[in-house]
């Protein structure tokens, strides 16, 4: 009787082994597995035209939409300009994807989801020269 016992407790050991090493091995405990690149948090509390807006333009646009003779003559390296297509609409639609619209920037990837935040917020604002 006392060897059924130690050989049921040592089954029953086993299996809590077991199955606390398969709980703990999915268990993510890196930054990049916790927060995948793009949910780390978007701060658009202060988005300005000259601080938030521009140097995105700066960034992804202007390289292609700027100087005399930019494609479909669209500019966007001044307020003026980038303001333009944000009234018609035109900018949201390039920057995210929409159908009809091609899709900017373009040949490449869609830009982050934190800087169309901004765009978006900026555009609902009335897209203000600040």
């Amino acid at each position: 009787m006392a060897h059924r016992n130690s050989s049921v407790m040592k089954k029953i050991l086993l299996l809590t082994a077991t199955v606390f090493l398969f709980l703990s091995a999915c268990y993510y405990d890196n930054v990049e597995d916790l927060y995948p690149a793009g949910s780390q948090s978007c701060d658009t509390t202060n988005v300005t035209y000259s601080q938030t807006i521009a140097p995105i333009a700066a960034q992804y646009c202007n390289s292609c939409h700027s100087g005399t003779t930019p494609p479909a003559g669209i500019k966007t390296d001044t307020y003026t300009d980038l303001n333009a297509i944000a009234v018609n609409g035109k900018l949201w639609g390039v920057v995210n994807h929409d159908q009809g619209y091609i899709p900017m920037p373009y040949q490449s990837a869609k830009l982050s989801e934190c800087n169309l935040l901004k765009i978006r917020k900026w555009i609902d604002a009335g897209s203000p020269d600040n």
